[in-house]
């Protein structure tokens, strides 16, 4: 099952992605009357998938304005340096824990939706990735358990000032400015999806391949980001953990390869979708 969240006649609503549009969750129905988080945290996806099975769709695509799948996400956790091939370009040194540094919810936007240059960013970088949205929440989750906790999979990228980002060794200036990320286009579930990691994940940049790996290539692999993420903070249904990127970062190339306004930007991760964003200066 593919869930989005988005803008209807000027109100957020939840519905199931379909062959030729959205099936619309009832406003009259709690289902319909809640954010994709709530209806996570209820427990009520596999009620959704039965009540949807086999319903065509109810609301056109050309209708709608997409939102980040989480809009209002409590937590956004991102991993870097987590491809051996990203580390290598970044000329750092391999890591015994994962490195993690935090998004903020406005920092996001949607499927289709622009993503923003920053005023003053001249060096405004991509980084195609995978998502992972926290279903069941919890505490010291065990690895061998980790699966069980994932709500479902979604495309991310995760747009990087990166004159903001080397102000000091921290991360999180030059990854939180507003509308920089694009989230989407769709919650996937996990059933339809299988083991993660025979997943491909590309970023492409007006349609020349930039970033190609597997998410086999994962150093620390999901079971382990969410063990190490939940041993410092609670989990809750809605959290997002971004899982990082892999090499072919523009910062990186050489010459350097900088997003500026008319760009798209395409992160590609085969059954979880396509995720495509153009790039404007911020007004």
């Amino acid at each position: 099952m593919k869930l989005v969240s988005y803008i209807r006649i000027g109100r957020p609503r939840v519905g199931r992605l379909v062959d030729g549009g959205i099936v619309e969750l009832e406003a009259s129905t709690p289902h319909g009357r809640a954010g994709l988080r709530q209806l996570i945290a209820r427990c009520a996806l596999a009620e959704i998938a039965a009540e949807t099975e086999g319903v065509g769709p109810t609301v056109a695509l050309s209708d709608v304005t997409l939102l980040p799948v989480i809009p209002d996400p409590a937590k956004i956790l991102c991993i870097g340096l987590n491809y051996a091939n990203h580390v290598a370009e970044t000329k750092r040194s391999d890591a015994q824990y994962p490195t993690v540094f935090v998004r903020f919810a406005d920092s996001q936007v949607g499927h289709l939706q622009p993503i923003v240059r920053p005023v003053g960013c001249e060096h405004f970088d991509y980084e195609g990735e995978l998502a992972i949205v926290i279903g069941r929440g919890g505490r010291n989750i065990a690895e061998a358990e980790a699966l069980g906790h994932i709500a479902g999979y979604a495309c991310y990228n995760d747009g990087s000032a990166r004159d903001w980002q080397r102000h000091t060794s921290q991360f999180t200036p030059g990854k939180t400015f507003p509308g920089t990320g694009g989230f989407g286009p769709a919650l996937v579930t996990p059933d339809e999806i299988g083991d993660y990691r025979d997943l491909p994940i590309a970023t492409r940049l007006n349609g020349e391949v930039m970033q190609q790996a597997s998410l086999a290539d994962l150093i620390f692999p999901i079971p382990r980001l969410i063990a190490y993420c939940s041993a410092f903070t609670p989990l809750s249904p809605g959290d997002v953990i971004v899982t990082g990127t892999p090499g072919g970062v523009g910062d990186r190339r050489d010459p350097p390869v900088y997003l500026k306004p008319g760009d798209t930007v395409e992160v590609d991760i085969g059954a979880v979708g396509v995720l495509s964003n153009q790039v404007v200066d911020a007004l």
